[in-house]
């Protein structure tokens, strides 16, 4: 019988989620590892078999986070607001990180990057490569926010003599990069991140953009944007823009119904052990003017952000909003659901989202502890013995504003046994 890791790649990122994880571990989010010769590793480099984001935050800062905004968004030494002074109209953004690989070889800095391109025909179908040339990298730019297998591409890495290596990935992906970085035998890594949550597979991306969008086939780009609507970029480069609350999620059978399993246990949003992370959750609007932002969080981090500069231009972090309420509310509605309300209902709240909602920065730290708040939840729901194993420390510390309203709600502590200790150095 074919199974899914004996099929190439641009077959694999077409499968179900059932298909290609058939076999696999309950937490799965195919990063490439189960279908690459690294497969016996598994268990020492898998984020949802142990989560080791901690003792590698020691290995790459010689500490842990520290409270405040690093419990967050990670350790980083500088951020800023970028975007490419030349913008790629293909790019979802400006075109940052692709630029930035296909510098890396322009320069002669490496032999290769892997990322990822696009299946032929497709949309929104990853397919990782490693690329070889800066037009391969420049090539692979556009919105693909689908379950990926870029570290199978590490065995073409080793085949073809690899030694100086870029690596373009998501938070699953680069904490068992980093866990298997010193077997791979490279003279130089350079781990470039983006933010990544709630990846699908192909089929069900398909699924959501029908139930989004009146032209699914067309939408070239779409993001979760900070006036909490969807914005989605067509063929013909008009945008069609949809508010979070008129989305109907019960079509998708819920956020359980359509996100895999790994993602609803994932807790790093904004991909803190790479390099650099480049993003734009907290740039400034309009998504029109194409703003980023990053975060450099290593030595080499520096050294891939000082390569970029002279191709950038810079703006200002902006803020608006208090999170705190809303993010409470949130709770509340983990624990209590509720349906869709009536469409006058629903005008009102995306009015009151769009104008009185937090924005900049504010919006950036609400999202990613509503993800966290979800996503412990669900652990605790679907998988609570591996809470131990699979949520690491500073979740219950970035957390802690919001413990009581949690057990008011839930009936335990937000803790899972000890109180969380602050910032560790080795």
């Amino acid at each position: 019988m074919t199974t899914a890791t004996s099929r190439p790649l641009h077959e694999i990122t077409l499968l179900s989620a059932a298909e290609r994880l058939k076999g696999r571990p309950k937490l799965c989010s195919d990063c490439g590892i189960c279908s690459s010769s690294y497969r016996p590793l598994l268990p020492q480099v898998c984020v949802f078999v142990e989560n080791k984001s901690e003792q590698i935050e020691r290995k790459l800062h010689g500490r842990n986070r520290n409270d405040g905004d690093e419990l967050l968004f990670g350790i980083s030494r500088s951020t800023h607001v970028i975007r490419m002074a030349k913008q790629n109209p293909e790019a979802q953004w400006s075109g940052i990180v692709t630029a930035l690989g296909a510098l890396l070889l322009e320069r002669g800095m490496v032999d290769g990057v892997i990322t990822t391109a696009m299946v032929p025909g497709s949309h929104h179908a990853p397919l990782p490569i490693l690329a070889r040339t800066p037009a391969e990298v420049i090539a692979s730019a556009r919105n693909k926010p689908c379950l990926s297998p870029n570290l199978d591409v590490l065995d073409q890495v080793r085949e073809s003599g690899v030694r100086r290596l870029a690596f373009i990935g998501t938070s699953c992906q680069v904490h068992a990069l980093r866990a298997i970085q010193d077997q791979l035998d490279l003279e130089k890594l350079y781990v470039i991140g983006i933010p990544c949550t709630d990846n699908v597979a192909y089929p069900d991306m398909l699924r959501f953009l029908k139930v989004a969008s009146k032209s699914p086939e067309t939408i070239v780009h779409h993001e979760f944007m900070q006036d909490f609507r969807v914005w989605m970029r067509h063929e013909d480069g008009h945008i069609e823009k949809v508010n979070y609350v008129d989305l109907d999620v019960s079509a998708l059978g819920g956020e359980r119904g359509i996100f895999p399993a790994a993602c609803l246990s994932c807790f790093d949003y904004q991909n803190t052990l790479t390099d650099i992370t480049i993003g734009y959750l907290a740039a400034p609007l309009p998504p029109t003017e194409r703003w980023q932002w990053t975060m450099i969080r290593t030595e080499v981090g520096e050294e891939l952000f000082n390569l970029i500069r002279p191709f950038l231009e810079f703006g200002t972090f902006t803020q608006r909003g208090n999170r705190l309420v809303g993010i409470s509310e949130y709770v509340r509605m983990l624990k209590r659901p509720r349906g869709r309300p009536p469409f006058p209902i629903r005008v009102l709240i995306a009015w009151m989202q769009r104008n009185r909602g937090p924005r900049g920065m504010e919006f950036a730290r609400s999202v990613i502890e509503m993800k966290l708040l979800r996503n412990l939840q669900y652990v605790r729901d679907e998988h609570s013995r591996m809470e131990p194993r699979i949520v690491p420390g500073h979740v219950y510390r970035a957390l802690a504003q919001y413990a009581q309203v949690y057990e008011e709600e839930f009936g335990r502590p937000l803790y899972n046994g000890q109180r969380p200790t602050t910032n560790t150095a080795v």
